[in-house]
């Protein structure tokens, strides 16, 4: 018997705020978080001068040298939100957690530079003076999700999720599919990434960034026949997912109940997006909520503002649910958070669909006669009431996402 999966703690760091309520807030007032960055000046032939950085993320007082010597900016994000989280959801000291009974399921791009350049510098000057106990830890790839376990003592099932910009996304619904096929009750998921001129220089170099150097206010500006590009940001993004009776049982509130999860990859190309096959991963999320299409209320695109991406997405959108489903999309206002996208984007979505209030996509005037004909949130945000929403998100090496989640 399959068991039903809700989402009982939220939790966030990002360039729009550090708690679920202060990002909502900052949503209403329509302003993105872009800014012209002094600092990347240094890197001769960087083409963007633009990011989005966090600007009020506080590392708790009790978070010693002792207590992060294993963890990086990136892993000290997902373990301060994973905690924040948690106690949302009434659980930070539950028993639970060091049963079994609970998993970790989280992602990130990598693992924290500063590591990255330890071994670097090791290979280069032949010196291994800068590498220490915690080097590799900080390093590797499932960073967060490892040091979520230590911090939390979980012994249950542990799913690192570095597939680039879907690893947040991946890993709520691995950990959904982990807790509707009965193997666990509680899974702590998410999403991460640290700021990082090199995620910067990844997509200059593909001549995907905005250069709109002098207007960062205008920029991204995704499905725009305008747009010039991303904008890379940083942050975390964290929820508590849940057995629905477990839950229900210990009187827990419950923000979304997530009724549908999809992943494929297209098999084509490295980095150009494959249309057809994210139509295909929207169909098979519906397909697994049981739902048909006319049931979603309204869909949070990936909408990054680079040309190929927007007109594939869109089109894949369009060919699944034709013009009658609003679309927007966050990174508008955040800037692309790579591996945290996924995560921060669905609690965002969750906190719209509960509040009846979504967000228009920035910056978007003029929709590109190359896009799918869709009804775009464009100017002003939506009052709408729906039962059901869907996030969808894609990455680097042709990997798609889809979540559905159900208004409780």
């Amino acid at each position: 018997m399959t068991k039903r999966v809700v989402v009982t703690g939220m939790a966030l760091t990002s360039p729009l705020g550090s708690s679920v309520k202060s990002c909502y807030e900052r949503l209403h007032k329509l302003e993105n978080c872009i800014e012209f960055d002094e600092s990347l000046g240094i890197y001769k032939g960087l083409h963007t001068g633009l990011d989005a950085r966090i600007k009020n993320f506080v590392l708790p007082q009790d978070f010693t040298r002792k207590t992060t010597r294993t963890m990086g900016e990136v892993a000290i994000m997902a373990v301060v939100t994973a905690r924040q989280a948690l106690e949302d959801a009434g659980l930070l000291n539950d028993e639970i957690i060091t049963s079994g009974q609970t998993g970790v399921a989280y992602g990130s791009c990598s693992g924290s530079i500063d590591a990255i350049m330890d071994f670097y510098s090791m290979c280069v000057n032949h010196e291994v003076k800068n590498l220490n106990s915690g080097s590799y830890v900080r390093m590797m790839s499932h960073t967060a999700a490892v040091n979520i376990s230590l911090y939390f003592k979980t012994h249950g099932r542990i799913i690192p999720t570095s597939t680039a910009c879907t690893s947040g996304s991946m890993s709520v619904g691995y950990a959904y599919e982990a807790i509707k096929s009965g193997i666990q009750t509680v899974m702590i998921a998410g999403g991460a990434e640290e700021h990082s001129p090199s995620n910067i220089g990844v997509f200059d170099t593909l001549f995907a960034t905005s250069i709109k150097n002098d207007t960062p206010k205008l920029t991204p500006s995704p499905f725009d026949r305008d747009r010039d590009g991303l904008v890379i940001g940083d942050g975390a993004g964290t929820l508590i997912l849940e057995e629905y009776e477990h839950a229900k049982n210990r009187g827990a509130h419950i923000y979304a109940e997530i009724v549908g999860f999809a992943t494929n990859t297209d098999g084509t190309h490295i980095t150009n997006p494959n249309s057809e096959m994210m139509a295909k991963v929207m169909k098979m999320s519906l397909n697994n909520a049981n739902l048909s299409c006319e049931d979603i209320g309204y869909i949070n695109a990936h909408g990054t503002g680079t040309i190929n991406g927007d007109i594939a997405e869109s089109q894949a959108t369009c060919s699944v649910f034709g013009n009658k489903i609003p679309v927007s999309t966050l990174k508008s206002y955040t800037g692309h958070t790579l591996g945290a996208c996924g995560a921060i984007e669905a609690i965002m979505s969750i906190e719209m669909m509960n509040n009846n209030w979504f967000c228009p996509t920035l910056n978007l005037k003029n929709v590109d006669d190359r896009c799918g004909n869709l009804d775009y949130i464009m100017t002003e945000p939506r009052i709408l009431e729906t039962e059901y929403i869907m996030s969808n998100n894609f990455a680097f090496g042709g990997i798609n996402t889809s979540l559905i989640f159900k208004k409780i």
